[in-house]
């Protein structure tokens, strides 16, 4: 390879001066592009900069350094010399000019008339009060000030000073001044000389010789501002001062380097340029952060400066000490109603009840982006419980309704990343990527996904950090966070050593390992002793191993380790605990009725939690000094307390040696533990499957037929009603329906008649995407036979009253190839016992054969893996087994790329591809579903004759099915068509009617108070639910809840200390104000606020009231029966 040296000559002494520093840093020469630069500017310019070079703390590429400060500042923006002038104009210091190159080379002083005085200065003046917020142990932080603004001449330059008060306990002999300049200037300090001048800030504040940030009395000429790497600047002992850019968008500056860190490469020179900040953020920094956040987000896609002027900012700043709620309340009204819709308003009413902060930025194809939050979830990250809510960005991609897809738009989508890629800032902060995932699963609620789709169908979602703080290094002193001073990958070492994977791809799924919701375990990891035994081959007839094409052996145990039964049963305690908790850190059921519910799925009793069993298996992912591990964990009583076993499989990042000493986030990450099944329905490519296999349409039509009937009949059928209400009961506030039903209220009661009518449409909804109930069909956690007993045609199933056995289907969601279903044979194994003791729920497959059965269904594993099982006699009968899928049209990959064998620079360029190739193949994913089930439509419609044709089709569908699995997006048209031949069963209330037994004399005092209160419940119920779609659900609970707090004095009924006849009465006036009120509307919607607040205490009060005895049942075994 020719030597860059010979290619591109340079002067003697800037040669000399390269090979010193590469000696001298131990970094590699600069290569040819870097040296032509170099060749184009003055020897006096290039030495100045390479001198800034030697001087720097930290260089990525010395090319990519030279790079960028070449064109930075030949361009005149961001130099290096904190002059506005071009290298090419720059007088060569003595040094240089005899060609003997200095390591600090002489600068222009920064209290020359040329970089102090502005030329269109004006000595107009203006006052305004002080609000420039500064360091604890700024020497002025005792001081009064005021800042003095002296109108230029020139409008878009303001220069501001800082009288300091004659009672200052330093001795100030200049103002300060605080100068908006066009000129930038990055500088970084000598570790050898505290008294250094440092600064990548551009704006200029004069401070007087004898004051210091830190407070001290300096006699010295010198002083130390700003922690920032990159220059090295002297400043003589006269009026200091520090240099700010002109003006910085705080919407979140974009790119380009920051402190501590900056992007040297080539590929981020073009589009990076020194951060900046503006005087609003600077006095806005003073909120907290969440406050601050909500300020950007109701900016909408307007920037801070272009919207929120300087004495703005100064009230917003007066509003620190309002309560969230209160500042929320006024910065909507202010900004958020001009600059945002109302579905992205972040109104809530528990701030403070320890939730979860998510924070998001959406960013558009033309680089634009939008700040929207914090919005509040019960559910936490890994990542977002070691660094902290407010230290981690959510970004995604949004669509422009006027713009196509990611592959024919991807220059646009590129040139959109660029503007992040060197970060976003938000205030002070500043934010770097740090992984990114496929975020279509993350939410279990439906109507939410749909309403977030609206924002984004990007399924990727980035997760960004907080890396720095811009110009503000008191920040940094004083609110100390993890990441600080830290690279990408330093920041990534902390929770796995994750470059000692084999591949980017592999790279990007591991780091994505921190971004699952999970549940802590609270136990100390270092008295754990995690141990590591080997994976079960799979072997032929004759006891060989056996391997795949690519010679990778096959496992019959992949993704499934032990756990002892005390850390199991710690394991589910937590897991109870975080889901029942209205502040918990797990998206689960907060409601009681739900935390009571998951306790006796568990054995557990009462509000302590006591565990009777232990789960029979535990989802989680392990972080252990420099290990990521991920799987299930089976409960296994042999052995020894606090143990835990995981499988090469299970381990998806190994240790770096070379780190032992390094530090790193130890947890036990619980995703999920097993627990009773509900019922399960069957799901559209389920349903053709099926069909393929020989069960007639019929079988489906009479389900659908059956399913259809029964909810027509939930207006009139005791046994309809309660079935609809138990399946439905997390959207009819907590089985309110199933209580009102349970208590003896008629089913023709008008508000029960409302709620029965609309979760009957819902069913309707489930049915039309072919969600057919059928019976003795469950979902349960697969997991590998501990005992070896088992057959390669055998499972053992344990469920509610312990093993089972008989012939059963078996599939994993979202299987697509014929042979995705298996019939198996269910059998007892005695030796199980002695590992899983009476622990319940789950399926265990054979460790026997040439192929995992896991495997072949779908291409399944065990690392928390749902499988349908059906004992459906119908279906056993109707349906003939397939040849189990095997790949055979493989998918062409790239040449794989190694992530040790890339710089920290190539490593973030490759994560930065990578991104855009998974949105990709979300995309293409997708395709292929729609795809096959239009072939499957055709196949199912040919004859049994049309050989030719099938065997065509077939060949298409197996293709497919290679290409990629995913589930399919659109029903089977024929069951589509007949559930909507149903009409909703929309009844019409023609009267609102009380019950007799609630008509009694109610105290005139009562009803007027609980009037009042009904009156205030509208408004705020009102305001709940206008307050966007991220937080009105909760917002509206947490408005119930207050109400029910003043009828109860506590959270509910069961546990309220008043007595019951008070209770009575106010909950009948309840009852009386809001049927009154709905009759005068004839809205029987109106009725609802009786039942949401009151409802437990009327449902007492009229099974009181009702003949006949009362047997009280659990909400899970009445489900039994239904």
């Amino acid at each position: 390879m020719l030597d860059s040296s010979t290619e591109v000559p340079l002067q003697p002494s800037v040669e000399e001066l390269i090979k010193k520093i590469s000696v001298e840093k131990r970094i590699t020469p600069p290569d040819v592009s870097a040296r032509r630069l170099l060749s184009t500017i003055t020897e006096a310019s290039a030495i100045e900069i390479l001198n800034i070079i030697a001087a720097s703390s930290k260089i990525r590429t010395f090319s990519g350094f030279i790079i960028h400060m070449v064109k930075a500042s030949s361009a005149g923006v961001s130099s290096p010399n904190g002059v506005c002038s071009s290298p090419h104009k720059r007088s060569p210091s003595p040094s240089s000019a005899s060609g003997s190159p200095n390591k600090y080379a002489r600068h222009v002083s920064p209290n020359s008339k040329e970089s102090v005085d502005s030329p269109f200065s004006s000595s107009k003046t203006r006052t305004i009060p002080q609000y420039f917020p500064r360091s604890p142990h700024d020497c002025g932080s005792s001081l009064s000030k005021q800042i003095t603004c002296l109108k230029d001449a020139t409008p878009n330059t303001t220069t501001y000073h800082l009288a300091e008060s004659s009672k200052a306990t330093h001795i100030v002999s200049a103002q300060k001044q605080l100068t908006f300049s066009p000129c930038s200037s990055l500088k970084d300090s000598n570790p050898s000389n505290p008294n250094v001048l440092r600064s990548t800030v551009n704006k200029r504040l004069a401070f007087s010789p004898n004051c210091t940030l830190d407070g001290a009395n300096s006699n010295k000429g010198k002083q130390q501002f700003f922690d920032t790497p990159n220059v090295i600047y002297h400043s003589p002992s006269v009026q200091n001062q520090q240099t700010l850019l002109q003006c910085s968008s705080s919407k979140g500056t974009f790119g380009g380097p920051t402190p501590g860190n900056i992007l040297s490469t080539s590929n981020h020179s073009d589009h990076t340029s020194s951060l900046a900040i503006s005087l609003q953020s600077l006095v806005l920094d003073e909120l907290e952060f969440r406050k601050l956040f909500m300020v950007h987000s109701y900016l909408g896609r307007k920037k801070l400066e272009d919207v929120v002027s300087d004495e703005d900012a100064v009230e917003i700043k007066k509003m620190k000490n309002l309560s969230m709620i209160d500042f929320e309340a006024k910065l909507w009204a202010k900004y958020g109603r001009t600059y945002c819709e109302p579905c992205d308003r972040a109104m809530h009413l528990d701030w403070d009840s320890g939730k979860t902060y998510l924070y998001h930025c959406y960013v558009s194809a033309d680089g634009n982006h939008q700040f929207k939050g914090p919005y509040l979830n019960t559910r936490r990250t890994h990542l977002q419980r070691v660094l902290g809510d407010d230290n981690v960005l959510i970004v995604q991609f949004t669509d422009d309704p006027e713009t196509s897809d990611t592959p024919s738009n991807y220059c646009n989508w590129i040139a959109a990343y660029q503007r992040i890629s060197g970060g976003i800032s938000i205030g002070l902060r500043h934010y770097r990527l740090f992984a990114f995932k496929d975020g279509r699963g993350d939410n279990k609620n439906p109507k939410a996904y749909s309403k977030k789709k609206q924002v984004s169908s990007w399924a990727v979602k980035c997760y960004f950090v907080r890396k720095e703080s811009i110009h503000a290094p008191w920040k940094d002193k004083n609110d100390p966070y993890i990441l600080f001073k830290k690279t990408n990958h330093e920041a990534r070492c902390l929770f796995m050593h994750v470059h000692m994977v084999s591949n980017m791809a592999k790279y990007i799924s591991r780091c994505s390992l921190a971004l699952s919701n999970t549940i802590k375990l609270r136990v100390d990891l270092s008295s754990v002793h995690v141990e590591r035994i080997p994976d079960i081959p799979c072997r032929d007839e004759n006891g060989n191993v056996v391997c795949d094409k690519d010679g990778e052996t096959l496992i019959h145990t992949d993704g499934t380790g032990f756990i002892s039964e005390d850390l199991a049963m710690l394991c589910a305690k937590d897991f109870i605990e975080a889901k029942g908790k209205h502040d918990g850190s797990f998206e689960g059921k907060s409601h009681k009725k739900h935390y009571i519910l998951e306790e006796e799925a568990l054995g557990s009793k009462g509000t302590e939690t006591c565990i009777r069993e232990s789960p029979l298996l535990v989802q989680c992912r392990l972080f252990k000094e420099g290990y990521a591990v991920k799987g299930t964990l089976l409960v296994n009583k042999k052995l020894k307390p606090q143990t835990i076993q995981v499988r090469p499989s299970m381990i998806k990042v190994e240790k770096d040696s070379r780190l032992s000493d390094s530090d790193s986030f130890s947890s036990l990450e619980i995703v999920s533990i097993s627990r009773r099944p509900r019922k399960a329905n069957l799901s559209k490519n389920l349903i053709a499957l099926l069909s393929v296999g020989g069960v007639p349409k019929e079988y489906f039509l009479g389900l659908l037929e059956t399913t259809l009937q029964e909810a027509q009949k939930v207006s009139s059928s005791m046994r309809a009603a309660v079935r609809v209400g138990l399946n439905y009961g997390q959207m009819d506030d907590s089985a309110t329906s199933v209580a009102m039903i349970g208590s003896g209220i008629p089913l023709d009661e008008p508000y029960l008649q409302y709620r029965l009518s609309i979760l009957a449409n819902e069913e309707r909804k489930g049915l039309c995407g072919g969600k057919l109930p059928v019976n003795e069909s469950f979902y349960l956690i697969g997991t590998a036979d501990p005992t070896g007993i088992l057959n390669s045609d055998e499972v053992c199933i344990i469920l509610e009253n312990g093993q089972i056995s008989g012939k059963v289907l078996v599939y994993r969601n979202p299987g697509l190839h014929f042979g995705d279903i298996h019939i198996l044979n269910a059998r007892y194994v005695v030796e199980l016992e002695e590992f899983v003791g009476n622990a319940k729920y789950g399926i265990f497959f054979s460790t026997k054969g040439k192929r995992s059965v896991g495997s072949e269904i779908a291409n399944g594993d065990f690392d928390g893996d749902l499988y349908w099982v059906s004992k459906s006699p119908q279906l056993l009968h109707y349906f003939q087994v397939s040849k189990p899928w095997e790949r055979l049209h493989s998918t062409p990959s790239g040449p794989s790329k190694k992530p040790s064998d890339l710089s920290y620079e190539e490593l973030e360029t490759e994560l930065f591809t990578q991104l855009f190739a998974t949105q990709k193949q979300s995309i293409v994913a997708g395709k292929a579903a729609d795809a096959w089930l239009t072939w499957m439509d055709q196949y199912l419609s040919l004859g049994e004759n049309d050989v030719h044709n099938k065997h065509v089709i077939n060949e298409k569908l197996l293709k497919l099915v290679d290409l990629y699995y995913d589930a399919l997006d659109a029903p089977k048209r024929i069951i589509y068509d007949t559930a909507k031949g149903y009409l909703p069963d929309n009844a019409s209330i023609q009267d609102i009617w009380k019950l007799p037994c609630f008509n009694v004399e109610i105290a005139e005092a009562c009803l007027d108070l609980w009037k009042k209160w009904y009156s205030s419940y509208r408004h705020e119920m009102s305001d709940a639910m206008n307050s966007g779609d991220e937080s009105k659900h909760n917002s509206a609970n947490i408005v119930i809840k207050k109400y029910k707090q003043l009828l109860y004095g506590t959270e509910d009924f069961a546990t309220s200390s008043r007595k019951i006849d008070d209770i009575y009465n106010e909950a009948l006036a309840i009852y009386h104000v809001s049927y009154d009120y709905a009759r005068s509307y004839g809205d029987v919607k109106k009725c609802g606020f009786a039942w949401k607040v009151a409802g437990e205490a009327l449902c007492s009060f009229h099974e009181m009231k009702t003949p006949g005895k009362s047997i009280p049942f659990k909400v899970a075994v009445l489900s039994m029966f239904i």
